[in-house]
């Protein structure tokens, strides 16, 4: 109990210092639901720093943002916790822009400001919008920052299929693309003969996910070809199926060649890897578009929480892009995965100028998604309310 009124403390005391600041440096804030997204934010609070002097305010909802206490300079960051002070803090809001990658606004109870405020979305996805979201998760918002084309096209046929007002659409691309692209870490791994090949399952989460329903038959299979296997869970799954990973890990923990990672940076899982299996996660775009690794899908159903997406006459990327930058198997042909794979580490350079390919094709300015953003934003705080 002790500790539950020390945590609303410290949220009321992060909302009320939020509130003391001058109403004239609130001018662009940042929004996270958890500590995870700062790394879709950073290239463009780095590249703000250049466009403007002044303070850039964060406000998280994650108790052990790291971000509170290690932030950088020009950052004010603030606690506000994820109940009845972050209503509070997005019903009173008053800024001129409020930048975040939490869809469903005005859906639930995060409601729009009563005061004149720029909501502008930032993916965390390079998925499309439509099938994996619901319907309306993107209509409130005034500014979308879009990832490639296919968001363009996605939202404009939204607004007309639905009459809603035309939003600002940015052509922006993927902050968390480009820093992997700067880190200079494309390609296939040089291996010798003797070493493994090195496998990293990341799916999605969901009744219906990869390892929820074929975890342990897929895990058996390439352990017993030879291959390494890191095991990484949607953090959705260990919180909701808890069940399934501890069984997982209880089965193949002891095992020579698997791994299992739960950390929240991926960074070490994924350069140490050759090749990802994955289903229908955003991951896997990363992966094959940043890395330039190629990715064997396992073709579980659909993950769908808008049943009508089809009447927007787009193919969802996450569905069309498969064959570009991997290969696709069904769950019943799981022991053909060794063969597959073994074919798709042979042929990783063909596969690395497919990666290539589909990022140019998918993704807006390759390197510069920051200053994009940046400059737009700051264009932003200038207009006349």
């Amino acid at each position: 109990m002790l500790a539950v009124v020390k945590r609303l403390s410290r949220e009321w005391q992060g909302l009320k210092a939020f509130n003391a600041v001058p109403r004239s440096e609130r001018k662009i804030v940042f929004y996270a639901e958890n500590g995870g997204y700062w790394s879709y934010f950073e290239p463009v609070f780095i590249a703000l720093q250049r466009e403007c002097f002044e303070p850039i305010l964060y406000v998280t909802s994650c108790e052990q943002d790291p971000l509170l206490t290690e932030a950088p300079e020009g950052f004010l960051t603030f606690y506000i916790g994820q109940g009845s002070m972050r209503t509070l803090f997005f019903a009173g809001l008053d800024a001129d822009v409020l930048v975040m990658t939490m869809p469903d606004l005005q859906t639930f109870h995060i409601k729009r400001s009563h005061h004149s405020v720029r909501y502008v979305y930032l993916h965390h996805s390079l998925v499309s919008t439509h099938m994996v979201y619901r319907p309306a998760a993107f209509d409130h918002f005034d500014v979308i920052l879009c990832v490639g084309p296919h968001h363009e096209q996605e939202i404009r046929n939204r607004e007309a299929l639905q009459g809603l007002p035309h939003k600002e659409l940015v052509q922006h691309g993927y902050g968390r693309l480009d820093s992997i692209l700067t880190e200079g870490v494309q390609g296939p791994i040089s291996r010798d003969g003797s070493e493994p090949i090195n496998v990293v399952v990341a799916p999605t989460w969901g009744e219906q996910g990869l390892l929820e329903r074929h975890g342990h038959e897929l895990i058996k299979v390439l352990l017993s070809a030879g291959f390494g296997v890191t095991v990484r869970p949607h953090p959705r799954t260990i919180k909701l199926k808890s069940d399934v990973i501890h069984d997982l890990v209880g089965v193949f923990g002891l095992h020579d060649l698997f791994v299992f990672d739960d950390q929240p940076n991926a960074r070490a899982s994924l350069l140490q890897a050759d090749i990802m299996i994955s289903d229908w996660s955003g991951a896997a775009l990363e992966f094959a578009m940043g890395l330039e690794r190629p990715v064997l899908f396992i073709d579980v159903p659909r993950k769908i929480l808008n049943s009508e997406y089809q009447s927007l006459n787009c193919e969802p990327l996450e569905l069309s892009i498969r064959e570009e930058v991997g290969v696709i198997l069904k769950p019943e042909e799981l022991h053909k995965s060794p063969v597959v794979l073994r074919d798709m580490f042979n042929n990783r350079a063909s596969w690395q100028d497919a990666s290539r390919n589909a990022r140019k094709r998918w993704v807006f300015n390759e390197g510069n998604s920051g200053r994009v953003a940046a400059h737009f934003l700051t264009t932003l705080t200038t207009k006349t309310k």
